[in-house]
């Protein structure tokens, strides 16, 4: 089975902790992805589940076998990095092959191998070539291949898209998934773009200043995120976020915009007159002319002004000023708005996130 177990694992350089006593449970054939802003620790965490770190404290265990003191070509596990890692002077076949110089292989197997390995990645009419004749792409797909070949418990990638175009992103980003759903493998991807943890993941963890901030599936974390960390780095544009308090009433005052809505349902209720946050997604706030039919009790509906009109097709994206804060919001392409005009934006009751201002924690 090859899981992974990481229970309060810890890392120091010096006196500087890094990584502060995580645990992680990766489930066999699991797609598991750490995303965060750069220097959150997930880079760190994945070299040391790979070994290429030693840990300061925890332990790490593969497949139920504890691996600490584990060299890494002992822990049955596979590693793509960022820059390909593939050597230049071999052909594409001798770099797939490469793997499995140390498991001594019969020609035969080798060559089965290294051929089932390059039709399931594209690479069949390519095995001769040397890795500069090679597009950005076709050398991930090597790299990919060399760890493939040798049939890991676990594969490990280091943000092996980053160094793409977006259009190469995208398409690995497909290939990558397909892999997976053919080959059952378990799979931790460590990556700096939400767009890649939320289009590949099974689980998502959201890592911040060496600690874990959310686990969960990509619509948890983006329709029921944590804290305020999470909510704003979960999502693109990133969540609205409005200065706001309980009223001795039980409503909200959104305190930029002046503008008093009710209290969401299925929030706790702190103190009143705490300081809270009110956050709300773009995709969730709609901008029009007017009043929309249907708005419901206990939904947020402002009046703004338009600062900036980005098109995205189908949609475009409304920058507005509210009050004293600047929130994005979606509507029609079709939409007549254009800078300067007044605007409605409405939320639905449902689609209200509150926070504590001073915890960063939901309500």
């Amino acid at each position: 089975m090859a899981t992974v177990s990481l229970r309060g694992v810890s890392k120091r350089f010096d006196r500087t902790t890094v990584v502060h006593g995580i645990d992680l449970e990766i489930s066999d054939g699991e797609f598991v992805v750490l995303v965060g802003p750069s220097g959150c620790g997930k880079s760190t965490t994945l070299r040391m589940i790979a070994g290429l770190e030693d840990i300061s404290g925890g332990e790490i265990a593969i497949g139920g076998r504890v691996v600490d003191r584990l060299e890494p070509k002992d822990r049955n596990i596979a590693m793509v990095f960022q820059n390909y890692a593939i050597y230049p002077h071999m052909t594409v076949r001798r770099n797939i092959a490469f793997g499995l110089r140390t498991a001594r292989l019969p020609r035969a197997e080798e060559e089965r191998r290294v051929m089932a390995t390059a039709t399931t990645l594209g690479l069949v009419d390519l095995l001769d070539r040397k890795p500069a004749q090679l597009s950005g792409g076709q050398r991930q797909r090597v790299a990919i291949g060399r760890a493939m070949v040798r049939d890991p418990a676990v594969f490990l990638f280091d943000e092996p898209l980053s160094n793409l175009d977006a259009q190469l992103r995208a398409q690995m980003r497909l290939e990558i998934k397909k892999l997976h759903q053919s080959l059952g493998s378990t799979i931790v991807f460590v990556t700096h773009d939400q767009v890649e943890a939320m289009t590949l993941a099974d689980r998502i963890v959201i890592m911040d200043s060496g600690r874990i901030q959310q686990i969960g599936t990509p619509t948890e974390v983006y329709r029921n995120p944590a804290n305020v960390f999470v909510a704003r780095f979960i999502g693109s544009p990133s969540m609205n976020m409005l200065d706001a308090r309980i009223e001795d009433g039980g409503g909200l005052l959104l305190e930029g915009a002046g503008l008093r809505i009710a209290w969401p349902a299925g929030a706790a209720r702190p103190a009143a007159r705490a300081a809270l946050k009110l956050g709300v997604r773009p995709d969730d706030l709609r901008a029009a002319a007017a009043r929309p039919a249907g708005v419901t009790d206990g939904a947020l509906v402002a009046e703004a002004r338009v600062t900036v009109i980005e098109p995205l097709g189908p949609d475009m994206l409304v920058y507005a000023q509210c009050g004293r804060d600047e929130v994005v919001a979606k509507a029609d392409a079709r939409s007549a708005l254009r800078p300067g005009d007044p605007v409605l934006l409405t939320a639905g009751p449902d689609a209200l996130h509150v926070f504590d201002a001073a915890t960063g924690v939901v309500l």
